[in-house]
């Protein structure tokens, strides 16, 4: 626009750039470090996330958010952490996507391991401060002023009885050098950090204004489906094109890489056309795959040493000569995602590029995928991020992102994949299945002394067997935070042919499980109280021993209701700490869980409203894992298909959540993930305590 200019700063070089458009924008690229979270996930180490700022005449002010939002508030917060620093109205803030880019955003986009808030805490904050500063500079010239007379209100400067908005200097700002020194605020001073600010994104929600990846209507568009082979590994042998298009609105029957795609006017007649396809499957080399297969190889693994990981002190010694020893076996199933938004992704492939429209998780990802399958350059594929109807680490999967640009390619159209219930739910990847063999002991006095784990489980994101230690795979036991006098921890790696990956917390949503619960063994075999013990043991680790003690006093911890058992599990992960004690009772073999208190302490809070909805969703999901997820192998394909055989809990099931926040100043923890992983042991754990016997599988079943 006439008149207008566009800044982009660079807070690492300095370089100041004119781009021509738009109002004030203002774009950081701050010092990159290595991110222990990439790593976690065997991803590339992402400089520092970069923001834009973009502020108009009419004082809109947008920022450019270059996570996703799959429900967890990420453009909430993110934009909180933005506004207080900037000081700017928040009725004024509005949000958009960025496109991917890895010059201004580094080579990974994406959300995973709960890191938004965590990776942008510092930049956002630095590069709203900086912004504020430049406004306040342009202001002072205006008034013929120190700066030092100029400070700001909610999206003004004001300075000896003068005020301006923000959009009346915005041109004067961009014209200025980035400040050297950035101001931030002092914590006492945040308007907006630590409030319940009403989330940017629930009008657009409630009224169907807001986008979701199933939302995305291109012109031209073509709808697809896509039939693969129901045994992990199998393809296709023969199937009848004919059959296929004879069905009204069919346009195109392909065989890609995953199976063979009906390509149709809507997904309805997709649908109908895949059903004709009279398909002839080679089931290949896993078609007599099961279950129990599976588990015999692990056990069989679980019998002999694995890679050390953990070793403290002398655990095989001291468990030579125990005179009280505890053996237990624990196991874990393979559980869907079960996102409520179906897999969906629409590309248009085109001579000279790609777009595409997703709910993904991993935008970097998607651009990769793309460029792969259609040899273009990666700057020639645009990635449209869309919202997400839950993600829970599948959708930083690119098999959909894949298929749907193969198929675009193919046709020469712009198409959009579904995928229905049945083809996630049985097609995977999973949350692996696991098996753990424990030995422990406690001294003459009965407290725990010797921790031993031999772990056997897959690779949550590939691999091959026999490659060391798996980080992901252990967590939630190899860091364990309780300081076993002896302690140590073995690892087998256990991959095959079902497909595993990223799931809501990764190795602590089972780990977390079998430790706190082989723990609550020890107690009982000691005769000590579950809670004493932990906090016994927790004597180094003060964050977890301080929502450990405030979760056990808003639970009553040792008085529940008559008829009512109590259980606790703690873990630290993804920054945070989290304690949950679950209060239950037993009908029969009916488990019902009545209430569950939980203690977080994730640093500093941006938003204590959505950590709050986190929590609670966390809770949820956990429960649904805890008392019904497992996805079972048999002749080589999920036993499971849909909500009738992958049941979810249901809003009768939902038991009062009580959430207890600790205040605190350190470096923000990640949310999204951090109360699953306690929810199914605290459940085992009351159990135990009701009945003496413990819980070694999941889901939880009681016997009568």
């Amino acid at each position: 626009m006439s008149g207008e200019t566009i800044l982009k700063i660079d807070l690492l070089n300095r370089r100041d750039v004119l781009r021509g458009l738009g109002g004030l924008l203002v774009g950081f690229v701050l010092p990159g470090t290595p991110n222990a979270e990439a790593q976690r996930y065997g991803a590339p180490i992402p400089v520092s996330p970069n923001a834009y700022i973009r502020i108009a005449s009419d004082d809109t002010v947008t920022f450019v958010i270059t996570k996703c939002e799959m429900g967890q508030g990420t453009v909430t917060s993110l934009s909180q952490i933005l506004a207080d620093e900037l000081d700017c109205d928040w009725n004024c803030v509005r949000t958009e996507f960025a496109p991917v880019d890895p010059s201004c955003y580094g080579p990974m986009q994406g959300v995973f391991g709960s890191t938004s808030i965590r990776t942008q805490w510092m930049p956002l904050r630095k590069a709203g401060a900086a912004t504020r500063q430049m406004l306040m500079e342009a202001a002072a010239q205006k008034w013929n002023i120190d700066v030092a007379q100029v400070r700001t209100e909610q999206g003004y400067l004001l300075a000896n009885g003068q005020r301006i908005s923000y959009g009346s200097v915005a041109e004067a700002a961009a014209k200025l050098a980035v400040p050297a020194n950035i101001q931030l605020k002092d914590v006492k001073n945040f308007r907006l950090i630590g409030t319940p600010a009403k989330r940017l994104d629930t009008r657009a929600k409630i009224s169907g204004a807001t986008k979701f990846g199933i939302d995305a209507e291109v012109p031209g568009m073509l709808y697809a489906t896509l039939a693969r082979c129901p045994v992990f590994g199998g393809k296709v042998a023969s199937y009848d094109a004919g059959k296929a298009k004879a069905v009204a609105g069919v346009r195109e029957v392909v065989q890609v890489s995953n199976g063979v795609a009906v390509v149709a006017d809507n997904t309805w007649a997709a649908l109908q056309g895949r059903k004709a396809l009279n398909i002839t499957w080679d089931e290949g080399p896993n078609a007599t795959l099961s279950s129990a297969i599976i588990r015999s190889r692990m056990a069989e693994l679980a019998e002999t040493p694995g890679v050390a990981g953990r070793t403290d002190g002398d655990a095989a010694g001291t468990l030579a000569r125990a005179a009280k020893r505890v053996e237990a076996v624990y196991e874990a199933p393979y559980l869907a995602h079960a996102c409520m938004e179906p897999l969906n992704c629409t590309a248009g492939v085109r001579p000279d590029g790609c777009e595409i429209w997703a709910s993904t998780q991993m935008q970097s990802g998607a651009r990769q995928a793309a460029a792969r399958i259609t040899g273009f350059d990666p700057a020639r594929i645009e990635v449209h991020s869309m919202y997400m109807g839950g993600g829970f680490g599948r959708r930083g999967g690119t098999d959909f992102i894949s298929e749907a640009v193969e198929i675009s390619k193919a046709i020469g159209a712009p198409v959009k994949l579904t995928w229905m219930r049945e083809d996630d739910i049985q097609t995977g990847p999973y949350r692996p299945a696991a098996y753990v063999k424990f030995a422990g002991s406690v001294d003459a006095e009965g407290w725990p002394e010797a921790f031993h784990a031999r772990v056997v489980c897959p690779s949550f994101g590939g691999g091959r067997a026999g490659e060391g230690l798996d980080g992901t795979a252990v967590e939630g036991i190899n860091d364990l935070e309780y300081r076993f006098p002896h302690c140590a921890v073995e690892f087998h790696r256990a991959d095959g042919a079902v497909p595993t990956s990223y799931w809501r917390s990764v190795g602590y949503s089972q780990n977390t499980f079998f430790a706190e619960c082989f723990l609550d063994e020890l107690a009982g075999a000691g005769g000590k109280d579950p809670v004493e013990v932990r906090r016994r043991l927790l004597a180094d680790s003060p964050r977890l021993l301080a929502v450990l003690n405030l979760a056990a006093e808003k639970a009553n911890w040792g008085k529940p209701a008559s008829g009512h058992y109590q259980g606790v599990a703690l873990v630290n992960n993804l920054g945070s700490f989290t304690a949950e004690v679950a209060e239950v009772s037993l009908d029969g073999g009916k488990v019902k869980v009545h209430r569950v208190v939980c203690a977080i302490d994730c640093g500093q809070v941006v938003n204590p409203a959505i950590l709050k909805q986190q929590v609670e969703g966390g809770i949820a999901y956990g429960l649904t894992a805890a008392l019904k997820g497992a996805i079972t192998i048999d002749r080589g394909r999920a036993q499971q298909g849909n909500f009738n055989t992958y049941d979810m809990l249901r809003i009768g099931e939902m038991p009062k959540v009580d959430v207890h926040i600790v205040h605190s100043s350190e470096a923000p923890g990640g949310a999204g993930e951090a109360s699953v992983p306690p929810i199914a042991p605290a459940i085992a754990n009351a159990i135990f305590a009701a009945t003496r016997r413990p819980v070694r599988k999941l889901p939880i079943k009681v016997s009568v």
